[in-house]
């Protein structure tokens, strides 16, 4: 109450005059958890408003791995990811470890409506030959239904007379091999340790992981998600998944590949050694175009430009057995 020259004035705050319905839609455009936290201790109303956001972004900052002999991609994934697990998974054992409020479990058990959740790790898993370029887009369920990957080795400029690229079919395919079974690696390792995030909250109805580096994808829709619970059992489990791999075992795969030498995009620039590749598991694996896949995955900028040039080009067929 304020008192002006002998009359009462009632004081009021603009935002208790919103509604509730409202201020969620601020509290889910706003989405980022931490962010969100801090809203928390604004007021009493956003105490309790703040656990009801349906959309989440959560980053997590730093990872440090436990081994130091990562010479391998292998060991490099299995380390990266078993520090992010740990922190992902709540110990059952109270301990001094898991009641710090930096943990993401315990984080995103603050909240509880989660619709729509993103996490982004703070790097890519990849660490390949110097000047490639891998970009990857996984789809899960209870195992992986598609994954597209677009790879090139460097962009040069125009320049470059094209009688001067050497053209390595053999050498080429074997990396374009590698850089796809290295994606699927990482597709499946990311996979792995969302595995508990979705279970212990069943509400949600689409799950993205991504990393600050733009490599790869891994989104999980709310059919994929169904099936991900439905075989959250241990002797499902033990089917599905890799423990000491701590990745989600790839099932035997159709690999449709298409490549060209060198790309001319706008301005003049030039991707050496372009390949697009759409996996599929063998037994199901959708109806859905491998253009609209592709595109859906880089639908923008010159990494779009390079997939709408590829997907004109002759397509070679490849089969891999699960590992």
């Amino acid at each position: 109450m304020i008192i002006i020259k002998n009359q009462m004035v009632e004081s009021t705050n603009g935002f208790d005059q919103l509604p509730d319905s409202l201020i969620l839609l601020i509290f889910n455009s706003i989405s980022d958890i931490k962010t969100l936290i801090c809203c928390r201790s604004v007021s009493k109303r956003f105490d309790s408003l703040v656990p009801q956001t349906e959309s989440l972004s959560l980053k997590v900052d730093c990872v440090i791995s436990p081994e130091s002999d990562s010479g391998s991609l292998f060991t490099l994934l299995k380390s990266l990811l078993k520090s992010i697990h740990d922190l992902l998974k709540p110990d059952t054992k109270p301990t001094t470890r898991n009641q710090t409020q930096n943990s993401p479990a315990r984080i995103l058990n603050q909240f509880d409506r989660i619709r729509d959740l993103q996490i982004e790790l703070p790097a890519g898993d990849l660490k390949l030959e110097k000047g490639a370029v891998i970009k990857w887009r996984a789809e899960f369920g209870k195992s992986l239904k598609s994954c597209v990957v677009l790879g090139f080795r460097r962009v040069a400029n125009s320049e470059r007379n094209n009688a001067e690229v050497e053209i390595d079919f053999a050498g080429g395919l074997k990396t374009r091999v590698v850089w796809t079974i290295s994606a699927l690696i990482a597709a499946s390792a990311r996979h792995y340790l969302l595995n508990d995030v979705v279970k212990e909250h069943r509400e949600i109805e689409r799950l993205v992981l991504v990393d600050r580096e733009g490599e790869g994808t891994v989104a999980m829709e709310k059919e994929g998600l169904r099936e991900c619970r439905e075989e959250s059992g241990v002797a499902a489990r033990g089917v599905d998944f890799q423990e000491e791999g701590r990745r989600t075992v790839v099932p035997s795969v159709r690999m449709r590949m298409r490549h060209e030498q060198r790309v001319q995009l706008k301005d003049g620039v030039w991707v050496e050694g372009v390949t697009l590749v759409v996996v599929r598991p063998c037994n199901g694996g959708g109806d859905v175009e491998d253009a609209e896949l592709a595109l859906g995955a880089f639908g923008g900028g010159i990494f779009g430009e390079a997939v709408q040039v590829l997907l004109k080009n002759e397509s070679y067929l490849l089969e891999m057995n699960s590992f």
